[in-house]
């Protein structure tokens, strides 16, 4: 069986772009309709915007954390990263504590409640991504890894 014919961008036109072909395109395309199904599963459960979802995971796998990392680390403008932060505290599933020496700084940690609703998206992210593993098979994702690694080694 032979792989489907890659499409590219090229149209045999120079003054013409096909945008379902430029691979840029298609990388960001599948990663909004992975993250689009995702978000579905972790709004219904548990009533979480992106933003939101994406602070607590990072506060949830550093346990202690500040904004201004949070941003760094989930690639979040700071207006996002606060917003979020004040909507899990509002749910009383975060708690912020100012820094001793700095108090400009603020350190953020996951409540019990917190924690509970953390341990939950973790399975259902693990659920997730169980499924996109068995729809493109190891040799598949092994070939998906290896190419966002190349990508991410040749443009950061």
């Amino acid at each position: 069986m032979n792989p489907p014919e890659r499409q590219t961008a090229q149209t045999g036109d120079a003054n013409r772009l096909a945008l379902e072909g430029f691979l840029p395109y298609r990388l960001a395309r599948a990663a909004e309709i992975i993250s689009r199904q995702f978000a579905t599963l972790y709004r219904e459960r548990h009533g979480l915007t992106r933003p939101e979802w994406r602070t607590l995971a990072t506060i949830g796998q550093f346990d202690r954390i500040t904004a201004t990392e949070i941003g760094a680390h989930s690639s979040m403008h700071k207006t996002k990263v606060s917003r979020a932060i004040r909507a899990l505290e509002e749910r009383n599933w975060i708690t912020r504590q100012v820094d001793d020496i700095d108090r400009r700084i603020e350190h953020i940690e996951l409540t019990r409640e917190g924690r509970t609703h953390y341990r939950d998206l973790v399975t259902l992210a693990h659920s997730y991504e169980a499924k996109l593993v068995e729809a493109l098979g190891q040799s598949g994702i092994d070939q998906l890894e290896a190419g966002i690694a190349a990508i991410e080694r040749k443009h950061t």
